[in-house]
Order: C-alpha cells, then sequence, then structure tokens
C-alpha cells in the first residue's frame, strides 16, 4: 500500500489516498475513476510528499487508526444492508433499470460492478459509489 498526497488541479484542494502501488494509481487516473473530494472534478494529480518515517509510536497509532476505519466501514456495510437491497452482480443492469425507466423503489440498491461497468454507469450519468467491503471474520 501506498499513500499519497493528492491536490486537486482545479480548487486546489489536498487531500490523502492509499493506492496498492503506484501503478495503480496511475490505472486509476488514466480510466478516471479519482476525483476531487471538494469539487468532483477529475483533473488530480499528486503533490510533493516527504517520506514518513514509522517508529514505534507511530506504527501503534497506524494501528489505532486502521481499526477506527474498519470500524467505520463495518458500521456502513450494516447501515447499507439495513436500508439498501442487495442485487448482487445485476447492480449495473439494475441501476440503469432505476434511471432510464424512473423506476422508485423504497430501498436503494446495492451489489457487485467491475471497475468497466462503474465507469459506464458514471458515463451515463447515473450516480454511484464504490465502498469498501470489510469482512466480518476481519478484526
Amino acid at each position: 500500500m501506498i499513500k499519497y498526497k493528492l491536490i486537486c488541479e482545479d480548487c486546489s484542494h489536498i487531500f490523502d489516498s492509499w493506492f496498492a502501488s503506484s501503478k495503480e494509481f496511475e490505472k486509476l487516473k488514466k480510466n478516471k475513476y479519482l476525483n476531487c473530494t471538494a469539487c468532483n472534478s477529475l483533473n488530480i494529480d499528486k503533490s510533493l510528499m516527504a517520506p514518513s518515517i514509522i517508529n514505534k509510536k507511530n506504527y501503534l497509532k497506524m494501528q489505532v487508526k486502521e481499526k477506527e476505519i474498519k470500524n467505520k466501514l463495518k458500521e456502513y456495510k450494516k447501515f447499507i444492508k439495513s436500508n439498501f437491497e442487495y442485487v448482487g452482480k445485476n447492480f449495473a443492469y439494475e441501476a440503469r433499470t432505476i434511471h432510464y425507466n424512473n423506476k422508485k423503489s423504497k430501498k436503494g440498491i446495492y451489489g457487485n460492478a467491475s471497475l468497466k461497468e462503474i465507469k459506464e454507469l458514471k458515463e451515463e450519468g447515473i450516480e454511484t459509489e464504490v465502498i469498501p467491503w470489510v469482512n466480518d471474520e476481519e478484526n
């Protein structure tokens, strides 16, 4: 994992994000999956960064922060499961059905979609979000 400090070239907003590798960052940027958290612009780039030295104190802080993040993701997962309908691998189809047929349902939907499907949905003007799904077995 690698953490980059990113900057929006449009509004100068600076924010951090984690990536599996530097190649993953480049792939996501090329496919227009990175957007500014402030203005939603796709004009994102890496800013200058100083290396971070990890000592025992910093490592312990990182472990606590990681646990907090996992707990928050578990809360999101519980909320989503309680308030949205699971459509499995039919997510892209169901999202299009709702969008184009003005099909209203009592609940929103969640499910699985490939990066290609998500990109196509966004290009069609269908709002989607990718949420990291933490396994229940993870501590």
